[in-house]
């Protein structure tokens, strides 16, 4: 006969789940990526996948191979690309080329004679170059690690659809809240991932685009490049995509070109600035609204964890967690209701 009795017996394998898992969730650190990108790709593509299997009667295999197909050709494909060219294009820079060395110098000089700082520009150059080191890792030092977590991803994208219904019928079962408040944070959920990943996307493409136009109109090298590093930038709503018209219209400046660096400039921060503004109220409107201190915390804590997806994965991940938060505090609130009607009656 058993020393422990049923009450024991739960709090015993309750303790060894919560063990496990807390084991489980540290060996899968590495596969985080891929299991968080699996359900971003799941949120964004659902309706897609509900159209195609219940309107169109498309076999669920079928329906989930065309949305992996997808997410390739307009997601990772493209991420990667641009990913590439920027580390090709930075490894390419050459310091004599853009003069690098002489404007450092320049600087040095000036923060040397008015804030007794004799290397401020050096210090900052070599900085920079370690943080960009860091966000865009050497893509070809780690492809091996790249296709891994896009394999594990696409493999629980593929099940989470092709089992979707036995998928969401075993979130409500183990979900730690009722119901009714687990289908509203799965609508938050939505919203907080179309807002962060769909809305924050496309106000990046079109800052970057809009940057890239103003720096061909008005002959800046590389427009391109530089048009990507803004998309890159759009997601640091205290940074953003315009703040590159700055350094541009110095060096306009300091080349005698007066009104181009002026124009450019306005362009920069009048224009490409009030487009951001625009984008953001509609898309909070229709989508969902991120307050700007989730997105600037957001990739402070995604960067050092996912590098440059980071920049996406921080703010959708610190949503999350003030969603489960605010479910946490309604429940809480609707136990002490219930609380205070059971015991109300025996207090009289």
């Amino acid at each position: 006969m058993s020393i422990f009795n049923y009450k024991q017996r739960n709090n015993i394998i309750l303790v060894s789940i919560v063990v496990l898992g807390c084991f489980l969730l540290y060996a899968l650190s590495d596969l985080f990526s891929s299991i968080l990108g699996a359900i971003v790709l799941f949120t964004i593509f659902r309706p897609f996948y509900l159209y195609m299997v219940e309107r169109r009667k498309f076999n669920s295999t079928l329906a989930t191979i065309i949305i992996i197909l997808i997410s390739l050709i307009v997601i990772v494909i493209p991420f990667l690309s641009l990913s590439i060219m920027v580390i090709g294009k930075i490894g390419s820079l050459n310091r004599e080329s853009i003069n690098i060395d002489k404007w450092t110098e320049k600087i040095d000089a000036f923060t040397a004679t008015n804030l007794n700082q004799p290397h401020f520009a050096e210090n900052t150059l070599q900085k920079l170059g370690a943080y960009a080191a860091d966000l865009f890792p050497s893509l070809l030092g780690s492809a091996a690690s790249i296709i891994l977590t896009l394999l594990v991803m696409y493999f629980l994208l593929y099940f989470m659809f092709v089992q979707m219904r036995e998928f969401e019928v075993g979130l409500l079962k183990y979900a730690p809240f009722r119901e009714q408040h687990a289908l509203k944070f799965a609508t938050e959920l939505r919203n907080s991932t179309y807002s962060n990943v769909l809305g924050q996307g496309i106000i990046a493409i079109t800052q970057g685009i809009l940057l890239a136009m103003g720096f061909y109109a008005f002959g800046i090298p590389d427009a391109i490049f530089w048009g990507v590093i803004g998309a890159f930038l759009s997601f640091l709503p205290v940074v953003g995509a315009p703040t590159l018209c700055i350094p541009a219209s110095v060096i306009l400046f300091a080349g005698g070109h007066n009104i181009k660096g002026i124009l450019l400039l306005a362009w920069g921060l009048l224009f490409i600035g009030n487009v951001d503004n625009v984008l953001r109220m509609i898309i909070n409107k229709r989508i969902g609204n991120t307050h700007p201190i989730i997105s600037v915390v957001g990739v402070f804590i995604g960067l050092p964890l996912f590098g440059i997806l980071g920049l996406v994965f921080g703010p959708v991940l610190l949503s999350y967690f003030l969603l489960l938060l605010e479910i946490y505090e309604t429940n809480r609130m609707a136990a002490d209701r219930l609380e205070r009607i059971r015991t109300g009656p025996e207090m009289q």
